[in-house]
């Protein structure tokens, strides 16, 4: 995820979640940021006290905005110091580099984001002088295609999954998938165990790969390694972090076929089923996690006909046999 910007109005939504203990990771999936985001804004702008006050935050922000250009001008007044950094820069030298190196040998220096400014504002001619530059990246004709022809090559096909999974004769394998809400970028992260119907939910403020992921590790960190044996998923763009995922929760996960959603039965019925609380066209900005998890309740304490009317409470956590 590209970093950007926080907002002012991002900027109090993080000192209220802070009072609420939320998280860092979790304050990142409703911003729909990376959790480094986040942690930099936290370490960098609260108090000695460790209090968080999006006042406090915004000013030291533009505190430090304000240092940043009065640096820039100190290297248009002071000829001398760009022209040594230009030397280092010939040579190929980092603007990291130049400026660690003029710090440990007790020069005057400024910092390395500084001399990025300075080129871009003030000599965009000499950009070219940086190993590495903005904007030069161009892809190759045909790029795409190899890149989605990788992505296809990294997953494990249903046709690879174990025949125990296919003949629901044990716990701990699930379904997953994704319920879009009419805005068509927030979303609810649906998993289904194969066996007892019981699921998870999690709303998705956006519908990202690391979204997934991180909602998905919740879910699953806290069940025993019995209870969480595979999970198969759609093709979505929003489970393309799935290795990742493996990773963590050391569970292998497969694929269904494109195009193939009746391979994932279970969760497509059951995402029918809370589709009874929010209809198609329901906008997902007016739902809350809350309200998902009402929902989430009544279902896995629904009785049902093929659980010999148990509910998937009494299957999956309390182990009953139907």
């Amino acid at each position: 995820m590209a970093y950007t910007h926080l907002t002012k109005e991002q900027l109090y939504k993080i000192q209220s979640w802070r009072e609420l203990e939320l998280s860092q990771t979790e304050m990142a999936i409703r911003l729909g940021k990376n959790r480094s985001t986040i942690s930099r804004e936290l370490a960098k702008n609260s108090d000695a006290h460790d209090h968080y006050h999006a006042g406090h935050a915004a000013a030291l922000r533009r505190q430090r905005r304000a240092a940043g250009k009065r640096q820039t001008k100190k290297l248009l007044r002071d000829q001398n110091l760009w022209r040594a950094i230009l030397r280092r820069l010939k040579k190929k030298d980092s603007p990291q580099q130049v400026t660690g190196k003029r710090k440990r040998d007790g020069k005057r220096s400024v910092a390395h984001e500084t001399i990025y400014r300075f080129l871009y504002r003030e000599r965009p001619g000499q950009v070219r002088l940086l190993r590495q530059q903005k904007g030069r990246y161009r892809r190759r004709p045909g790029t795409a295609k190899r890149e989605h022809e990788r992505e296809l090559a990294k997953k494990t096909w249903i046709t690879d999954r174990p025949m125990v999974i296919n003949e629901r004769k044990e716990l701990g394998h699930w379904e997953g998938d994704t319920v879009i809400g009419k805005e068509k970028t927030i979303g609810i992260a649906t998993h289904v165990e194969r066996v007892s119907g019981y699921g998870y939910a999690d709303k998705l403020e956006h519908i990202t790969a690391e979204a997934m992921h991180e909602a998905t590790v919740r879910r699953f960190a806290a069940l025993p390694p019995e209870q969480r044996r595979s999970e198969t998923d759609d093709n979505g763009k929003e489970f393309s972090a799935h290795e990742e995922t493996t990773t963590a929760l050391n569970m292998p996960i497969y694929f269904a076929l494109p195009y193939h959603s009746w391979e994932r039965g279970t969760n497509e019925n059951w995402n029918g089923l809370l589709r009874q609380f929010f209809p198609k066209g329901t906008p997902f900005a007016t739902i809350t996690q809350a309200d998902v998890d009402e929902a989430v309740y009544n279902l896995n304490h629904r009785p049902r006909k093929r659980l010999n009317y148990l509910t998937p409470y009494e299957v999956f956590v309390q182990r009953k046999t139907p």
